[in-house]
């Protein structure tokens, strides 16, 4: 008897030369969330075909600066694949989620079977356990081993199949549709006092979580953005220990960033590590002195043993002296035989970097005072040369020069760099500062108090305003704005730990109030309200 099996017929050869299709999932939107593999397909891609509109930056930084990317709306993502894959490129699809599990594989893989363009597969991290884990709800407990997943999104489900009631259930494709689904379920058999959540924006900073029952999940979730996924089972009750993500003392904050992205980056990862959203503007711009000469001299003395100390009093005079020493051929072995010294840490992490070690930073206030305060004297027995370099920037004070004058070294104060304000920011940032749309904004000195309100404006009253010190927060007084956060020490990284416990007592201090949880730009007139 013949087998009435249907066989598929066999794939299209594909011409010599055709290159590979690599369909990699990136998660679900968190780009921490990316596996190894998946950067190191995107590092070796010609072309890259993704949704930009849900694709992060992050995930495409990860391409060589000569992939071409293509957005989905541009065609048919798999001929567009195609296409480029018979020119002998290496083609990676990006998918959102596990590209296997509600993001299309079966129809994309197949098509590409079907022309005979060869293809892999990269699993990425799943909306259905990743965002259930940033909300702080396990699927399974000892109690509740079984766990179900459900496409709700062509609609149609036999909701019968699902009513046993110690099974979990993660059910996507519920935008639009939240009623219907919990009204199926109660229909078919589950209480409706089953706990149930939703959560919209999985893994993001902006993610949103709601915690009812299914007979009031739909009137609790009206307005929550999308994409989101329902869990429902007994497990939901997890989230009250176990909510981490949502808890954080920043999650959400929107947080102005006034410092160039170099100057910002290690501060900016402290910020999200708090569950913030860091926003880099430059306040300033740094550019090369207008006579080189000076500078010239000064590496030529360096060489040829001209100072006892080199001072460094910002990380930009690091960078202009290490930039002098690329031009020139050398490197940190030119600095045997002299003493270093560093404003402070961020300084001396930009030294440690370049491959010096400080001999001396302040133990006190990080700053050219705090510097000068724990200045050694000048000593000619011990200290057979007096003369001490400081390459700085072109309107430094000279509060440091004098009080090592007055301990008798010889100061040559050289212009490594100039500062000039920089251009304004794009109208949207400008508008989000003087309308409260930033939660928090952090001066790391008082000229980016001034710089900011004059290329910018001046920052709502509803934003809170975060200062390195005492002198920034004068200056922040005199223009008008009221401080609420001051690190105890002068750092940037103390500076952002004060902000995180100032967004901890404010929290604490919504839930003792029993206040629903607020950003502080959600304090404005108009902001968007959760009902």
């Amino acid at each position: 008897m013949k087998s009435t099996t249907r066989k598929e017929p066999p794939p299209v050869q594909a011409p010599a030369g055709t290159g590979i299709v690599v369909i990699v999932g990136i998660g679900p939107g968190d780009p921490g969330l990316l596996t190894l593999r998946a950067a190191t397909e995107l590092g070796r891609a010609d072309t890259v075909i993704v949704s930009r509109v849900h694709c992060p930056d992050e995930i495409l930084a990860h391409c060589r600066p000569d992939t071409e990317i293509v957005d989905v709306s541009e065609g048919d993502p798999v001929k567009l694949a195609v296409r480029a894959a018979r020119q002998g490129r290496r083609v990676v699809r990006l998918k959102r989620g596990d590209p296997g599990l509600a993001c299309g594989l079966a129809d994309e893989g197949g098509a590409l079977h079907k022309a005979g363009v060869p293809f892999e597969v990269v699993p990425g991290v799943s909306s259905v356990t990743a965002v259930p884990g940033y909300a702080g709800i396990p699927l399974t407990d000892a109690s509740h081993r079984e766990v179900r997943v459900i496409d709700a999104s062509e609609g149609g489900v036999d909701w019968e199949r699902f009513a046993e009631p110690d099974v979990t259930l993660v059910i996507l494709g519920v935008e639009g549709a939240v009623a219907e689904v919990a009204k199926g379920l109660v229909a078919a058999g589950r209480p409706d006092s089953t706990p149930a959540a939703m959560t919209s924006l999985g893994t993001t900073t902006d993610q949103e979580t709601v915690v009812s029952t299914l007979g009031r999940l739909a009137s609790a979730t009206k307005g929550m953005e999308t994409p989101a996924l329902i869990i429902v089972g007994d497990v939901v009750n997890w989230r009250d220990k176990l909510s981490w993500f949502e808890t954080k003392p920043l999650f959400g904050w929107r947080v102005l960033v006034p410092r160039t992205k170099e100057q910002a980056a290690s501060l900016s990862d402290q910020l999200r590590g708090y569950g913030a959203v860091p926003d880099e503007v430059p306040t300033i711009s740094v550019e090369p002195p207008r006579t080189p000469q000076q500078m010239d001299r000064a590496v030529k003395g360096l060489v040829t043993g001209r100072y006892e100390w080199v001072v460094f009093t910002s990380t930009n005079a690091v960078k202009a002296i290490r930039e002098k020493f690329v031009d020139y051929g050398l490197d940190a072995r030119a600095f045997a035989g002299l003493k270093v010294a560093a404003v402070g840490e961020q300084t001396a992490a930009a030294l440690v970097a370049f491959g010096i070690q400080p001999d001396l930073v302040p133990s006190g206030e990080q700053s050219g005072e705090g510097l000068a305060r724990e200045w050694p004297p000048y000593d000619e027995d011990l200290d057979p040369i007096n003369r001490v370099l400081l390459p700085r920037a072109d309107i430094a004070t000279d509060v440091l020069i004098a009080r090592l004058t007055e301990l008798g070294w010889e100061c040559e104060d050289v212009t490594a760099y100039r500062t000039v304000r920089a251009a304004p920011p794009p109208a949207p940032i400008r508008e989000a500062i003087k309308g409260g749309g930033f939660d928090a904004v952090l001066f790391t000195s008082s000229s980016t108090v001034k710089n900011l309100i004059g290329i910018a404006g001046k920052p709502h009253n509803v934003t809170v305003i975060a200062v390195i010190g005492p002198q920034t927060a004068k200056t922040a007084e005199e223009y008008g704005l009221r401080v609420d956060v001051m690190a105890e020490k002068p750092s940037v990284s103390a500076l952002a730990e004060a902000l995180a416990e100032y967004g901890a007592r404010r929290r604490a201090a919504q839930i003792e109030a029993g206040d629903p949880l607020r950003k502080p730009s959600q304090m404005r007139r108009g902001a968007r309200r959760r009902k």
